[in-house]
C-alpha cells in the first residue's frame, strides 16, 4: 500500500517548489550555486528530487531567495524532513531502483511497454524468482529473495481495494514465449496474466510478431501519473547500471504518443487474452 510519507515523492514536491523560487527571482541554478558556494550539479539534483535534501539546504536556499513568509519556510522545512524518512522499501536494504519504486508507489496510472518479460507488477513468484535468478546469475540466493520479495511487495498497489493502480501493459509476444523456469513454470504465469488481466483496472495487450517494426522497438519503458496534479508524469527507462527519468513535457508527450502507437498495433484485450491462452497451452503440451 502507499505510505502516508512517500519519501520519494516529498523529494520531487520539494525540488519543484524550490526550482519555482528559483525562477521566481530570475536566478540561474550556477548563480545559486556560487552564492552557496557549492557545485551546480548539487542545486539540479536537490531540484530534481534524486538526492535528500537536509532542512539546512532549504533554509539557505530560502535565503537566497529572499522568502519572507515564514509559513512557506515552514512549509518547505517539513518537507525536507518527511523526504529524509524511509519508505517501506528501505526495510529490505540497498534496492538500486528505490526512486522507481517510491514513484510507482505513489502513482495513480502506469503504461509501460515490455518486450522481454511479464511486467514485474504481474509476475508470480515462481516465475519472478527464476527470472532474477537467470538476469543476475552472480547473486547470492538471498539477494534473489529480497529482489523477489520487493517485487511481490510492489504488487500491492494492484491488489489496493481503496486505491489501485491504473496499469496499462503491452506486452510484446517474446516475454510470452521465452520459457523462464520451465514451461510448467510459464503455463502458470502466462495463466496467472490472463486472470490479472480481468480485473477492473488492469488492461493487457499482446503485441504480436506479425505486427513487425513499431515504435517501441528501441526497448522496455514506463509512463508514470500522479493523483496531485503538481506532481508531473514520469517516464521511466531501465539501464543496466543506471535508469533515466524523463520529466520534461516534451520527452512525456513523445513517449506518451509512441504508447497510443503501440497500444492501436496490438491485439484489443479479448484477441490478446485468447493469444496469451494459446501460448499457455503450447508450454503445456511442450
Amino acid at each position: 500500500m502507499a505510505s502516508n510519507v512517500n519519501p520519494t515523492v516529498r523529494r520531487r514536491r520539494l525540488g519543484q517548489e524550490l526550482r519555482r523560487l528559483r525562477e521566481q527571482r530570475g536566478m540561474t541554478a550556477e548563480e545559486v550555486a556560487e552564492r552557496l558556494l557549492v557545485s551546480q550539479s548539487k542545486i539540479s539534483r536537490l531540484e530534481n528530487g534524486r538526492r535528500s535534501i537536509s532542512q539546512r539546504d532549504v533554509r539557505d536556499l530560502c535565503g537566497v531567495y529572499e522568502v519572507e513568509d515564514r509559513r512557506i519556510v515552514d512549509s518547505l522545512m517539513q518537507m525536507a524532513k518527511d523526504s529524509r524518512q524511509q519508505g517501506w522499501w528501505h526495510a529490505f536494504g540497498d534496492i538500486p531502483y528505490s526512486v522507481y519504486i517510491g514513484l510507482e508507489t505513489d502513482a495513480a496510472s502506469l503504461r509501460v511497454y515490455e518486450p522481454q518479460v511479464v511486467p514485474g507488477l504481474l509476475q508470480t513468484r515462481d516465475y519472478a524468482e527464476a527470472l532474477v535468478a537467470g538476469a543476475l546469475p552472480e547473486y547470492a540466493k538471498t539477494d534473489v529473495d529480497k529482489r523477489v520479495g520487493v517485487r511481490m511487495r510492489r504488487q500491492d498497489r494492484i491488489k489496493d481495494a481503496e486505491s489501485p493502480l491504473r496499469l496499462w501493459a503491452v506486452v510484446d509476444e517474446g516475454a510470452l514465449r521465452r520459457v523462464v523456469g520451465s514451461h510448467q513454470m510459464m503455463r502458470e504465469q502466462l495463466e496467472h496474466l490472463i486472470e490479472q488481466s480481468r480485473l477492473p483496472h488492469v488492461t493487457v495487450q499482446v503485441l504480436p510478431f506479425e505486427m513487425g517494426a513499431h515504435p517501441g522497438i528501441s526497448g522496455h519503458y514506463a509512463v508514470l501519473e500522479f493523483p496531485d496534479a503538481s506532481d508531473s508524469s514520469v517516464v521511466y527507462i531501465e539501464g543496466v547500471t543506471s535508469d533515466l527519468y524523463l520529466e520534461k513535457a516534451n520527452d512525456v508527450q513523445r513517449y506518451s504518443v509512441m504508447y497510443e502507437h503501440l497500444r492501436a498495433q496490438a491485439l484489443n484485450v479479448e484477441q490478446s487474452r485468447d493469444f496469451i491462452s494459446a501460448i499457455a497451452k503450447d508450454h503445456a503440451t511442450t
